[in-house]
């Protein structure tokens, strides 16, 4: 009786293991938004995005004029207004004006600043998805792992009777007694790890969340891989196109060229416009009404480049120039060096989850079968079953850890090149 219901424990466990389930991940991608929603880091980086934005108004427009009020040719015996003709009071008004196209220049300069703070903030977005999606994958694998163990403790639990009735009528030994109890043991040690591990995954999900660390985390189960054709020259000109780190490289480039225009307007002069209008008294001394005056002042600033002030602007600008063009090139070399990595590493686990569910999950299957029909009949030692079902456990969390890997080296590659990969059913990476 109790050989049967192992028999029908096996074949359930078979169907339950073999069955996954198709889903699109769609709680994943509400998870990786509202981690997105809730950033510290993205709503830091939106404040940034304001204070270089109200940068743009600073420094880009005419320098406010300059009132003066004052008197001329004040007699120091008298302080008297009507004493000498050339007393008056005077009242100017003051503009400098920069040389036409410099503060347009200057503009050009801080507003790169905006599209490269966006580009920051694009970036983040697309480490977050990597982050979550890794920690979420983690989980799904860390579930299918106890979901695994608990399977097999419930076989080894009705095992365990099996032994103990035999062990009752003299056909099972007190070690197989004892060996039974010990894999139970263990069993349980295991189950108490992952459960660990799940609680602290989800305790750090939850943490990108600023959810409660006991708020509950819903996964589906684990997918078989889904088969991507990927190509190494495609992929660096994606990473080229959409990668924002690069594309903010590209403009830090582009604004450098836009500091040495700004820096060349340094060998063009200033201007400086004037108006004073004094304002005379009726003189006592004179019997006269005198005339009031009007000046206007024009000033000109010579751009004479005292040790080479002017000059050593536009070099800086240009060494900038030069350093973020290495550095892009330094950056394409190491994505480059990554994504050779991960293709390599996606096509070792293609190839090992095509020989483990084709080939070697099914000959574990039916050498499990096998072994509880013998033990069924005294043809082989308890030691046989117990080695059978481990076996079969083992290459069915290989095989779950196989699929997540190949997710997250799919998650990071497409970070790396900055978009999602259009995934396809057929196809071989190249």
């Amino acid at each position: 009786m109790f050989s049967k219901t192992i028999i029908l424990l096996v074949i359930f466990l078979l169907s339950i293991l073999t069955i996954q389930a198709q889903q699109n991940n769609e709680n994943l991608e509400q998870l990786i938004q509202e981690a997105i929603k809730v950033s510290p880091k993205i709503k830091m980086l939106n404040a940034k995005l304001g204070i270089v934005s109200s940068r743009i108004a600073q420094g880009t427009n005419l320098p406010d004029p300059v009132l003066t009020l004052g008197l001329m040719n004040m007699p120091t015996n008298t302080f008297s207004f009507t004493q000498e003709p050339m007393t008056g009071k005077m009242i100017g008004l003051t503009q400098s004006i920069p040389f036409p196209g410099g503060l347009s220049a200057a503009a050009n300069v801080k507003a790169v600043d905006t599209l490269i703070v966006n580009q920051e903030i694009t970036d983040l977005k697309n480490e977050i998805r990597k982050d979550v999606s890794n920690l979420y994958y983690d989980i799904e694998l860390t579930r299918e792992k106890i979901k695994f163990t608990q399977m097999g403790k419930q076989l080894f639990e009705q095992i365990s009777e099996v032994v103990k009735t035999k062990y009752e009528v003299s056909n099972a030994s007190f070690q197989n007694l004892i060996q039974t109890q010990v894999q139970l043991t263990r069993l349980n040690d295991k189950l108490e790890k992952l459960y660990g591990e799940e609680n602290s995954n989800s305790s750090m999900l939850n943490t990108f969340l600023q959810r409660d660390e006991n708020s509950e985390i819903l996964t589906n189960n684990i997918d078989s891989i889904n088969h991507i054709s990927l190509n190494l020259n495609s992929l660096v000109n994606e990473a080229s196109s959409f990668r924002p780190y690069l594309k903010g490289i590209k403009l830090a480039e582009q604004k450098s060229k836009f500091q040495e225009a700004e820096a060349e307007y340094s060998y063009y002069p200033n201007f400086q416009l004037g108006v004073q209008y004094s304002q005379r008294d009726y003189s006592k001394l004179t019997g006269m009404d005198y005339t009031d005056f009007l000046s206007v002042v024009v000033g000109i600033t010579l751009p004479l480049n005292y040790g080479g002030k002017n000059s050593s602007k536009v070099n800086e600008a240009k060494y900038q120039q030069m350093f973020y063009q290495e550095q892009y090139n330094s950056s394409i070399q190491t994505i480059q060096q990554s994504l050779n990595k991960i293709i390599a590493k996606l096509i070792e686990l293609e190839k090992r989850e095509a020989i483990i569910s084709k080939t070697l999950l099914p000959q574990a299957e039916q050498s499990l079968s096998t072994a509880l029909s013998d033990y069924h009949v005294n043809k082989i030692d308890f030691v046989n079953v117990v080695n059978a079902e481990n076996e079969i456990i083992n290459i069915k969390m290989d095989l779950a850890e196989i699929r997540t890997n190949y997710k997250k080296n799919v998650s990071e590659l497409e970070f790396l090149i900055g978009t999602k990969l259009p995934s396809s059913d057929h196809g071989d990476l190249k």
